[in-house]
Protein backbone atom coordinates (compact mmCIF):
# COMPACT_ATOMS: atom_id res chain seq x y z
CA UNK A 1 0.00 0.00 0.00
CA UNK A 2 1.50 3.25 -1.17
CA UNK A 3 2.70 5.66 1.68
CA UNK A 4 3.09 9.40 1.54
CA UNK A 5 4.71 12.12 4.16
CA UNK A 6 2.54 13.29 6.06
CA UNK A 7 1.54 17.08 5.85
CA UNK A 8 0.32 19.90 8.61
CA UNK A 9 -1.23 23.31 7.32
CA UNK A 10 -1.40 24.44 10.75
CA UNK A 11 1.76 23.54 12.11
CA UNK A 12 3.21 27.17 12.75
CA UNK A 13 7.01 27.61 11.42
CA UNK A 14 9.36 30.80 12.47
CA UNK A 15 11.05 31.87 8.92
CA UNK A 16 13.88 34.63 8.63
CA UNK A 17 12.91 36.22 5.49
CA UNK A 18 14.51 39.42 3.90
CA UNK A 19 11.95 41.86 2.53
CA UNK A 20 13.67 42.52 -0.61
CA UNK A 21 14.18 38.92 -1.83
CA UNK A 22 10.23 38.64 -1.16
CA UNK A 23 9.84 41.24 -4.45
CA UNK A 24 10.52 38.81 -7.18
CA UNK A 25 11.86 40.54 -10.48
CA UNK A 26 9.07 40.20 -13.18
CA UNK A 27 6.13 40.79 -10.87
CA UNK A 28 3.86 43.87 -10.40
CA UNK A 29 5.02 44.49 -7.11
CA UNK A 30 8.43 44.57 -7.95
CA UNK A 31 7.60 47.41 -11.20
CA UNK A 32 5.78 49.36 -8.12
CA UNK A 33 8.33 48.94 -5.65
CA UNK A 34 10.81 50.58 -8.58
CA UNK A 35 8.85 52.84 -9.87
CA UNK A 36 7.90 54.42 -7.02
CA UNK A 37 11.55 54.56 -5.70
CA UNK A 38 13.11 55.41 -8.68
CA UNK A 39 11.42 57.04 -10.76
CA UNK A 40 8.29 59.10 -9.02
CA UNK A 41 8.69 62.56 -7.75
CA UNK A 42 6.96 62.33 -4.31
CA UNK A 43 7.89 65.32 -2.91
CA UNK A 44 4.85 66.98 -3.17
CA UNK A 45 3.58 64.99 0.06
CA UNK A 46 6.48 66.78 2.10
CA UNK A 47 3.97 70.34 2.56
CA UNK A 48 1.54 67.81 4.48
CA UNK A 49 3.98 67.42 7.58
CA UNK A 50 5.85 70.28 9.79
CA UNK A 51 7.51 67.52 11.96
CA UNK A 52 10.80 68.08 11.42
CA UNK A 53 11.47 70.01 14.77
CA UNK A 54 8.76 68.97 16.97
CA UNK A 55 5.99 65.83 16.41
CA UNK A 56 6.31 62.34 15.70
CA UNK A 57 7.55 60.79 12.55
CA UNK A 58 5.03 60.46 10.03
CA UNK A 59 4.73 57.36 7.81
CA UNK A 60 6.38 57.67 4.21
CA UNK A 61 4.31 58.50 1.72
CA UNK A 62 6.07 56.00 -0.30
CA UNK A 63 5.25 52.69 1.88
CA UNK A 64 1.61 54.28 1.69
CA UNK A 65 1.42 54.56 -1.79
CA UNK A 66 2.92 50.98 -2.39
CA UNK A 67 0.66 49.28 -0.35
CA UNK A 68 -2.37 50.91 -1.39
CA UNK A 69 -1.42 50.69 -5.14
CA UNK A 70 -1.24 46.85 -4.67
CA UNK A 71 -4.28 46.92 -2.47
CA UNK A 72 -6.36 47.61 -5.12
CA UNK A 73 -4.36 46.01 -7.93
CA UNK A 74 -5.46 42.92 -5.99
CA UNK A 75 -9.05 44.19 -4.76
CA UNK A 76 -8.33 45.22 -1.59
CA UNK A 77 -10.35 48.15 -1.18
CA UNK A 78 -11.17 48.00 2.46
CA UNK A 79 -8.65 50.38 4.73
CA UNK A 80 -8.92 47.29 7.57
CA UNK A 81 -8.16 45.03 5.66
CA UNK A 82 -5.56 46.76 4.21
CA UNK A 83 -3.76 46.92 7.38
CA UNK A 84 -4.48 43.19 8.00
CA UNK A 85 -2.47 42.53 5.05
CA UNK A 86 0.64 44.47 6.49
CA UNK A 87 0.68 42.51 9.49
CA UNK A 88 -0.47 38.80 7.65
CA UNK A 89 0.87 38.54 3.99
CA UNK A 90 4.64 38.71 3.09
CA UNK A 91 4.60 40.44 0.01
CA UNK A 92 2.41 43.84 1.68
CA UNK A 93 5.20 43.41 4.90
CA UNK A 94 8.11 43.72 2.21
CA UNK A 95 6.39 46.55 0.68
CA UNK A 96 5.62 47.99 3.36
CA UNK A 97 8.81 47.16 5.25
CA UNK A 98 7.00 45.33 8.03
CA UNK A 99 6.27 49.18 9.41
CA UNK A 100 2.13 48.62 9.50
CA UNK A 101 0.41 51.05 9.44
CA UNK A 102 -3.04 51.72 11.29
CA UNK A 103 -6.26 51.43 9.61
CA UNK A 104 -6.70 54.82 10.42
CA UNK A 105 -3.82 56.02 8.49
CA UNK A 106 -4.59 54.20 5.27
CA UNK A 107 -7.71 55.54 4.80
CA UNK A 108 -6.85 59.01 5.99
CA UNK A 109 -4.23 58.96 3.43
CA UNK A 110 -6.71 58.15 0.82
CA UNK A 111 -9.48 60.42 1.48
CA UNK A 112 -6.84 63.77 1.88
CA UNK A 113 -4.51 63.18 -1.34
CA UNK A 114 -7.16 65.14 -3.98
CA UNK A 115 -4.46 67.48 -4.85
CA UNK A 116 -1.73 65.17 -4.78
CA UNK A 117 -3.35 62.18 -6.69
CA UNK A 118 -3.21 64.90 -9.91
CA UNK A 119 0.41 65.35 -9.84
CA UNK A 120 0.96 61.48 -9.10
CA UNK A 121 -1.26 61.02 -12.09
CA UNK A 122 0.78 63.02 -14.23
CA UNK A 123 4.27 61.15 -12.77
CA UNK A 124 2.94 58.17 -14.09
CA UNK A 125 1.75 59.15 -17.30
CA UNK A 126 5.17 60.82 -17.98
CA UNK A 127 6.84 57.44 -16.94
CA UNK A 128 4.74 55.45 -19.43
CA UNK A 129 5.01 58.38 -22.18
CA UNK A 130 8.99 58.22 -21.54
CA UNK A 131 8.89 53.95 -22.07
CA UNK A 132 7.04 54.49 -25.29
CA UNK A 133 3.74 53.18 -24.29
CA UNK A 134 1.34 55.82 -25.32
CA UNK A 135 0.69 56.56 -29.18
CA UNK A 136 -0.85 59.41 -29.20
CA UNK A 137 -2.94 58.22 -32.05
CA UNK A 138 -5.95 57.68 -31.12
CA UNK A 139 -8.08 57.85 -27.73
CA UNK A 140 -11.32 56.07 -26.59
CA UNK A 141 -14.00 57.82 -24.44
CA UNK A 142 -16.08 56.04 -22.39
CA UNK A 143 -17.93 56.00 -18.83
CA UNK A 144 -18.24 52.97 -15.96
CA UNK A 145 -20.94 53.36 -13.32
CA UNK A 146 -20.28 52.13 -9.91
CA UNK A 147 -22.46 52.36 -6.59
CA UNK A 148 -20.73 54.15 -4.15
CA UNK A 149 -21.14 54.18 0.07
CA UNK A 150 -24.76 56.12 -0.38
CA UNK A 151 -27.59 54.16 -0.47
CA UNK A 152 -30.43 55.16 -3.06
CA UNK A 153 -33.30 55.01 -0.44
CA UNK A 154 -32.03 57.75 0.67
CA UNK A 155 -32.65 60.39 -2.28
CA UNK A 156 -35.37 62.23 -3.01
CA UNK A 157 -36.21 65.91 -3.41
CA UNK A 158 -37.66 68.36 -0.25
CA UNK A 159 -41.01 67.10 -1.04
CA UNK A 160 -40.41 63.49 -0.76
CA UNK A 161 -38.62 63.85 2.00
CA UNK A 162 -41.03 65.54 3.80
CA UNK A 163 -43.83 62.94 3.31
CA UNK A 164 -41.99 60.19 4.33
CA UNK A 165 -41.46 62.11 7.37
CA UNK A 166 -45.15 62.16 7.73
CA UNK A 167 -45.36 58.76 7.34
CA UNK A 168 -42.80 57.89 9.49
CA UNK A 169 -44.32 59.96 11.96
CA UNK A 170 -47.64 57.99 11.42
CA UNK A 171 -45.89 54.74 12.00
CA UNK A 172 -44.40 55.77 14.93
CA UNK A 173 -47.90 57.34 16.37
CA UNK A 174 -49.91 53.58 15.37
CA UNK A 175 -46.95 52.07 17.40
CA UNK A 176 -47.55 53.83 20.53
CA UNK A 177 -50.95 54.03 20.07
CA UNK A 178 -51.04 50.08 19.99
CA UNK A 179 -48.43 49.98 23.41
CA UNK A 180 -51.58 52.00 25.35
CA UNK A 181 -54.45 49.36 24.24
CA UNK A 182 -52.67 46.13 25.21
CA UNK A 183 -51.44 44.42 28.46
CA UNK A 184 -48.36 43.96 29.52
CA UNK A 185 -48.21 40.15 29.29
CA UNK A 186 -44.89 38.49 28.81
CA UNK A 187 -45.52 37.70 25.30
CA UNK A 188 -46.03 41.20 25.16
CA UNK A 189 -43.36 42.36 26.34
CA UNK A 190 -40.86 40.69 24.28
CA UNK A 191 -43.28 41.90 21.14
CA UNK A 192 -43.38 45.55 22.97
CA UNK A 193 -39.34 45.54 23.00
CA UNK A 194 -38.72 45.28 19.59
CA UNK A 195 -41.66 47.52 18.29
CA UNK A 196 -39.63 49.80 20.62
CA UNK A 197 -36.16 49.65 19.25
CA UNK A 198 -38.21 50.26 15.91
CA UNK A 199 -39.43 53.40 17.20
CA UNK A 200 -36.04 54.44 17.94
CA UNK A 201 -34.58 53.86 14.62
CA UNK A 202 -37.42 55.67 13.10
CA UNK A 203 -37.38 58.61 15.52
CA UNK A 204 -33.64 58.57 14.27
CA UNK A 205 -34.18 59.00 10.97
CA UNK A 206 -36.78 61.17 11.00
CA UNK A 207 -34.06 63.29 13.16
CA UNK A 208 -31.86 62.91 10.10
CA UNK A 209 -34.28 64.00 7.47
CA UNK A 210 -35.31 66.96 9.41
CA UNK A 211 -31.30 67.87 9.91
CA UNK A 212 -31.07 68.11 5.97
CA UNK A 213 -34.20 69.24 5.52
CA UNK A 214 -33.30 72.12 7.38
CA UNK A 215 -29.47 72.67 5.96
CA UNK A 216 -30.09 71.91 2.32
CA UNK A 217 -32.31 72.78 -0.66
CA UNK A 218 -33.10 71.10 -3.60
CA UNK A 219 -30.75 70.31 -6.39
CA UNK A 220 -32.05 72.04 -9.53
CA UNK A 221 -31.95 70.13 -12.75
CA UNK A 222 -31.28 71.32 -16.56
CA UNK A 223 -35.49 71.99 -17.04
CA UNK A 224 -35.16 74.01 -13.69
CA UNK A 225 -37.57 71.30 -11.65
CA UNK A 226 -35.73 69.74 -8.60
CA UNK A 227 -34.30 67.00 -9.05
CA UNK A 228 -32.89 64.02 -6.73
CA UNK A 229 -30.95 64.31 -3.82
CA UNK A 230 -29.06 61.89 -1.76
CA UNK A 231 -29.51 62.58 2.14
CA UNK A 232 -25.80 60.42 2.84
CA UNK A 233 -23.55 61.64 0.04
CA UNK A 234 -25.65 64.79 -2.09
CA UNK A 235 -22.74 64.94 -4.58
CA UNK A 236 -23.39 61.07 -5.97
CA UNK A 237 -26.57 60.68 -8.14
CA UNK A 238 -28.54 58.18 -9.29
CA UNK A 239 -27.85 56.25 -12.19
CA UNK A 240 -29.51 54.00 -14.53
CA UNK A 241 -27.34 50.77 -15.48
CA UNK A 242 -27.90 47.08 -17.30
CA UNK A 243 -28.19 45.85 -13.48
CA UNK A 244 -31.04 48.44 -12.15
CA UNK A 245 -30.35 52.24 -11.08
CA UNK A 246 -27.78 52.59 -8.42
CA UNK A 247 -26.77 55.34 -6.41
CA UNK A 248 -22.94 56.33 -6.98
CA UNK A 249 -20.68 57.70 -9.39
CA UNK A 250 -19.47 57.71 -13.51
CA UNK A 251 -15.66 56.81 -13.48
CA UNK A 252 -14.95 57.95 -17.12
CA UNK A 253 -12.02 57.52 -18.42
CA UNK A 254 -9.63 58.39 -21.62
CA UNK A 255 -7.67 55.56 -22.92
CA UNK A 256 -4.94 55.36 -25.75
CA UNK A 257 -5.08 52.62 -28.50
CA UNK A 258 -1.46 51.74 -28.36
CA UNK A 259 -1.18 49.92 -24.67
CA UNK A 260 -4.83 50.79 -22.91
CA UNK A 261 -3.18 53.47 -20.82
CA UNK A 262 -5.49 55.51 -19.18
CA UNK A 263 -3.98 59.39 -20.23
CA UNK A 264 -7.31 61.32 -18.23
CA UNK A 265 -9.89 59.52 -15.12
CA UNK A 266 -12.32 61.78 -13.76
CA UNK A 267 -15.20 60.58 -11.27
CA UNK A 268 -18.95 62.50 -12.23
CA UNK A 269 -22.16 62.66 -9.83
CA UNK A 270 -24.48 62.39 -13.27
CA UNK A 271 -25.37 59.60 -15.67
CA UNK A 272 -26.08 61.79 -18.42
CA UNK A 273 -22.40 61.91 -20.59
CA UNK A 274 -23.29 64.15 -23.14
CA UNK A 275 -21.89 67.08 -20.58
CA UNK A 276 -18.70 65.42 -19.56
CA UNK A 277 -16.93 65.16 -23.48
CA UNK A 278 -15.62 68.67 -23.08
CA UNK A 279 -14.20 68.48 -19.72
CA UNK A 280 -12.32 64.90 -20.40
CA UNK A 281 -11.00 66.59 -23.73
CA UNK A 282 -9.89 69.53 -21.35
CA UNK A 283 -8.10 67.10 -19.04
CA UNK A 284 -6.40 65.16 -21.81
CA UNK A 285 -5.04 68.69 -23.27
CA UNK A 286 -3.96 69.95 -19.64
CA UNK A 287 -2.28 66.33 -18.71
CA UNK A 288 -0.55 66.05 -22.02
CA UNK A 289 0.62 69.96 -21.77
CA UNK A 290 2.21 68.80 -17.90
CA UNK A 291 4.63 66.45 -19.31
CA UNK A 292 5.34 68.34 -22.52
CA UNK A 293 3.20 67.43 -25.45
CA UNK A 294 0.80 70.35 -26.80
CA UNK A 295 -1.78 69.84 -28.61
CA UNK A 296 -2.11 66.15 -29.07
CA UNK A 297 -5.65 66.12 -29.63
CA UNK A 298 -5.16 67.60 -33.18
CA UNK A 299 -2.96 64.99 -33.99
CA UNK A 300 -5.10 61.90 -33.09
CA UNK A 301 -8.15 60.42 -33.35
CA UNK A 302 -10.91 60.68 -30.64
CA UNK A 303 -14.24 57.57 -30.53
CA UNK A 304 -17.10 57.58 -28.24
CA UNK A 305 -20.04 56.30 -27.82
CA UNK A 306 -23.80 57.31 -28.33
CA UNK A 307 -23.88 58.52 -24.78
CA UNK A 308 -21.68 61.47 -25.95
CA UNK A 309 -23.54 62.44 -28.82
CA UNK A 310 -24.62 65.41 -28.79
CA UNK A 311 -24.76 68.52 -32.12
CA UNK A 312 -23.01 70.90 -29.46
CA UNK A 313 -20.71 68.49 -28.98
CA UNK A 314 -19.75 67.40 -32.79
CA UNK A 315 -19.89 71.44 -33.00
CA UNK A 316 -17.36 71.68 -30.42
CA UNK A 317 -15.04 68.60 -32.07
CA UNK A 318 -14.92 70.73 -35.68
CA UNK A 319 -14.15 73.88 -34.15
CA UNK A 320 -10.91 72.29 -31.88
CA UNK A 321 -9.86 71.03 -35.04
CA UNK A 322 -10.61 67.24 -33.32
CA UNK A 323 -10.68 64.46 -35.82
CA UNK A 324 -14.04 62.81 -33.42
CA UNK A 325 -15.72 59.58 -34.36
CA UNK A 326 -18.77 59.81 -32.10
CA UNK A 327 -22.06 57.27 -33.10
CA UNK A 328 -25.57 58.86 -32.65
CA UNK A 329 -28.83 57.00 -31.21
CA UNK A 330 -29.56 55.17 -34.24
CA UNK A 331 -26.10 54.20 -35.44
CA UNK A 332 -26.60 50.61 -35.60
CA UNK A 333 -29.99 50.71 -37.45
CA UNK A 334 -28.02 52.41 -40.13
CA UNK A 335 -25.06 49.15 -40.05
CA UNK A 336 -25.97 46.48 -42.13
CA UNK A 337 -24.48 43.92 -39.58
CA UNK A 338 -27.02 44.25 -37.34
CA UNK A 339 -29.71 44.43 -39.96
CA UNK A 340 -30.73 40.68 -40.02
CA UNK A 341 -30.17 40.14 -36.23
CA UNK A 342 -32.66 42.86 -34.74
CA UNK A 343 -34.92 41.91 -37.61
CA UNK A 344 -37.12 39.68 -35.58
CA UNK A 345 -36.97 41.80 -32.30
CA UNK A 346 -38.30 44.22 -34.72
CA UNK A 347 -40.90 42.38 -36.00
CA UNK A 348 -42.21 41.56 -32.31
CA UNK A 349 -41.65 44.60 -30.99
CA UNK A 350 -44.18 46.03 -33.70
CA UNK A 351 -46.81 43.57 -33.39
CA UNK A 352 -46.73 44.64 -29.43
CA UNK A 353 -47.24 47.77 -30.53
CA UNK A 354 -49.72 47.57 -32.91
CA UNK A 355 -51.54 45.72 -29.78
CA UNK A 356 -51.19 48.03 -27.39
CA UNK A 357 -50.61 51.24 -28.19
CA UNK A 358 -51.87 54.14 -30.25
CA UNK A 359 -51.94 54.32 -33.85
CA UNK A 360 -48.95 56.16 -36.13
CA UNK A 361 -48.27 57.84 -39.37
CA UNK A 362 -46.76 54.50 -40.49
CA UNK A 363 -50.69 52.69 -40.25
CA UNK A 364 -52.12 55.02 -42.65
CA UNK A 365 -52.02 54.81 -46.06
CA UNK A 366 -51.02 58.07 -48.24
CA UNK A 367 -51.49 58.94 -52.03
CA UNK A 368 -48.34 59.07 -54.02
CA UNK A 369 -49.84 63.18 -54.25
CA UNK A 370 -50.07 63.80 -51.10
CA UNK A 371 -53.56 64.89 -51.21
CA UNK A 372 -54.80 62.51 -48.89
CA UNK A 373 -54.73 59.97 -47.08
CA UNK A 374 -56.46 56.99 -45.57
CA UNK A 375 -56.66 55.88 -41.67
CA UNK A 376 -56.75 52.43 -40.65
CA UNK A 377 -60.77 52.26 -40.18
CA UNK A 378 -60.76 53.25 -44.37
CA UNK A 379 -61.76 57.08 -43.40
CA UNK A 380 -60.36 59.62 -45.49
CA UNK A 381 -58.09 62.62 -44.23
CA UNK A 382 -57.62 65.69 -46.54
CA UNK A 383 -54.16 67.52 -46.17
CA UNK A 384 -54.12 70.87 -44.00
CA UNK A 385 -50.33 71.90 -44.63
CA UNK A 386 -47.71 72.04 -47.02
CA UNK A 387 -43.75 72.33 -46.40
CA UNK A 388 -44.52 72.30 -42.38
CA UNK A 389 -40.84 72.68 -40.74
CA UNK A 390 -40.34 70.81 -37.27
CA UNK A 391 -37.45 69.80 -35.78
CA UNK A 392 -35.21 70.03 -38.66
CA UNK A 393 -37.76 67.98 -40.76
CA UNK A 394 -40.33 69.01 -43.85
CA UNK A 395 -43.98 67.60 -43.46
CA UNK A 396 -46.85 67.77 -44.96
CA UNK A 397 -50.01 67.32 -42.59
CA UNK A 398 -53.33 65.55 -42.78
CA UNK A 399 -56.84 65.92 -41.06
CA UNK A 400 -59.80 63.92 -40.57
CA UNK A 401 -63.24 65.42 -40.78
CA UNK A 402 -65.03 65.81 -37.17
CA UNK A 403 -67.72 63.27 -38.75
CA UNK A 404 -65.32 60.35 -39.76
CA UNK A 405 -63.61 60.29 -36.23
CA UNK A 406 -66.89 60.95 -33.74
CA UNK A 407 -68.85 57.95 -34.31
CA UNK A 408 -65.43 55.67 -35.42
CA UNK A 409 -64.72 52.44 -33.72
CA UNK A 410 -60.92 52.60 -33.26
CA UNK A 411 -61.60 56.01 -31.88
CA UNK A 412 -59.60 54.85 -28.75
CA UNK A 413 -56.35 53.59 -30.59
CA UNK A 414 -55.96 56.25 -33.10
CA UNK A 415 -56.01 59.62 -30.47
CA UNK A 416 -54.16 59.99 -27.25
CA UNK A 417 -57.31 61.33 -25.45
CA UNK A 418 -60.68 60.56 -27.62
CA UNK A 419 -62.69 62.32 -24.99
CA UNK A 420 -60.87 66.01 -26.28
CA UNK A 421 -59.96 65.25 -29.52
CA UNK A 422 -62.63 66.36 -32.16
CA UNK A 423 -60.47 64.76 -35.05
CA UNK A 424 -57.54 63.00 -35.36
CA UNK A 425 -54.44 64.88 -37.39
CA UNK A 426 -51.38 63.26 -38.56
CA UNK A 427 -48.18 63.93 -40.58
CA UNK A 428 -45.61 62.77 -43.38
CA UNK A 429 -41.87 63.64 -43.47
CA UNK A 430 -41.41 64.44 -46.91
CA UNK A 431 -37.28 64.74 -46.26
CA UNK A 432 -35.07 67.04 -44.11
CA UNK A 433 -34.24 70.61 -43.96
CA UNK A 434 -31.15 72.06 -45.77
CA UNK A 435 -30.51 73.52 -41.74
CA UNK A 436 -30.58 69.67 -40.64
CA UNK A 437 -28.82 68.23 -43.78
CA UNK A 438 -25.80 70.54 -43.38
CA UNK A 439 -26.06 70.04 -39.19
CA UNK A 440 -22.60 68.74 -37.79
CA UNK A 441 -24.87 65.36 -36.44
CA UNK A 442 -25.89 64.81 -40.10
CA UNK A 443 -22.19 65.62 -41.12
CA UNK A 444 -21.10 63.02 -38.54
CA UNK A 445 -23.43 60.66 -39.75
CA UNK A 446 -22.03 60.53 -43.26
CA UNK A 447 -18.54 60.42 -41.99
CA UNK A 448 -18.93 57.31 -39.16
CA UNK A 449 -21.32 55.18 -41.95
CA UNK A 450 -18.26 55.01 -44.68
CA UNK A 451 -16.38 52.25 -44.65
CA UNK A 452 -13.37 53.11 -43.16
CA UNK A 453 -15.60 55.20 -40.61
CA UNK A 454 -16.83 52.20 -38.85
CA UNK A 455 -13.83 50.58 -38.85
CA UNK A 456 -12.39 53.28 -36.92
CA UNK A 457 -15.50 53.35 -34.51
CA UNK A 458 -15.18 49.94 -34.39
CA UNK A 459 -11.60 49.89 -32.99
CA UNK A 460 -13.04 51.82 -30.07
CA UNK A 461 -14.53 48.71 -28.09
CA UNK A 462 -11.24 47.42 -28.07
CA UNK A 463 -9.78 50.55 -26.54
CA UNK A 464 -12.00 51.71 -24.06
CA UNK A 465 -13.55 48.67 -22.76
CA UNK A 466 -10.80 45.94 -21.58
CA UNK A 467 -9.54 48.13 -18.98
CA UNK A 468 -12.91 49.15 -17.30
CA UNK A 469 -13.16 44.69 -17.87
CA UNK A 470 -10.04 44.35 -15.96
CA UNK A 471 -10.82 46.75 -13.26
CA UNK A 472 -14.58 45.05 -12.20
CA UNK A 473 -13.83 41.51 -13.09
CA UNK A 474 -9.82 41.15 -12.55
CA UNK A 475 -9.00 43.30 -9.83
CA UNK A 476 -12.49 42.93 -8.35
CA UNK A 477 -12.65 46.81 -7.43
CA UNK A 478 -16.71 47.07 -8.07
CA UNK A 479 -17.56 50.10 -6.04
CA UNK A 480 -16.75 53.50 -4.67
CA UNK A 481 -16.23 53.36 -0.95
CA UNK A 482 -16.03 57.06 -0.12
CA UNK A 483 -18.22 59.79 -0.30
CA UNK A 484 -18.35 63.34 -2.20
CA UNK A 485 -17.17 63.41 -5.40
CA UNK A 486 -13.65 64.67 -3.97
CA UNK A 487 -13.00 61.67 -2.26
CA UNK A 488 -14.35 59.00 -5.30
CA UNK A 489 -12.28 61.00 -7.86
CA UNK A 490 -9.16 60.27 -6.27
CA UNK A 491 -10.05 56.49 -5.56
CA UNK A 492 -10.66 56.65 -9.06
CA UNK A 493 -7.81 57.90 -10.23
CA UNK A 494 -5.97 55.36 -8.01
CA UNK A 495 -8.15 52.87 -9.88
CA UNK A 496 -6.45 53.57 -12.72
CA UNK A 497 -3.22 53.43 -11.74
CA UNK A 498 -3.13 50.18 -10.25
CA UNK A 499 -4.93 49.04 -13.40
CA UNK A 500 -1.32 49.63 -15.03
CA UNK A 501 -0.19 46.04 -13.72
CA UNK A 502 -1.29 44.79 -17.23
CA UNK A 503 0.80 47.30 -18.82
CA UNK A 504 4.65 46.77 -19.75
CA UNK A 505 5.53 49.70 -17.59
CA UNK A 506 8.95 49.61 -17.25
CA UNK A 507 11.89 47.90 -19.16
CA UNK A 508 14.45 47.39 -16.13
CA UNK A 509 11.97 45.82 -14.11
Amino acid sequence: MARYKPYFYNRPKFIPIRFSKQILPGTFEYTLNYLIDNELDLSIFDERFKNDETGAPAYDPKILLKIILYAYSRGIISSRRIARACRENVVFMALSADTRPHFTTIANFISTMDKEVVKLFLEVLLVCDEQGLIGKDMFAIDGCKLPSNASKEWSGTKEEFKRKVQKMEKAIKGIVEKHRMTDKTETGNVVREKEEKYIKTLQDQVKKIREWLKNNEDKIGKSGKPIKSNITDNESAKLKTSRGVIQGYNGVTVVDSKSQVIVAADAFGQGNERELLKPMLEDVEKNFKAIGEDEVLKKAKVTADSGFHSEANLKMLSEKGIDGYIADPYFRKRDPRFQEEGAKYREEKEKRRKRDKQFRARDFSFAEDLSYCICPAGNKLYRSGCNIERKGFRQVRFKAPKSACSDCELRDKCMRDPEKTEARQVAYIVGKTEEKKNSFTEKMKRKIDTGIGRIIYGMRLAIAEPPFAHIRSIMGLDRFTLRTKKKVDVQWKLYSMSRLQKVPFCRQC
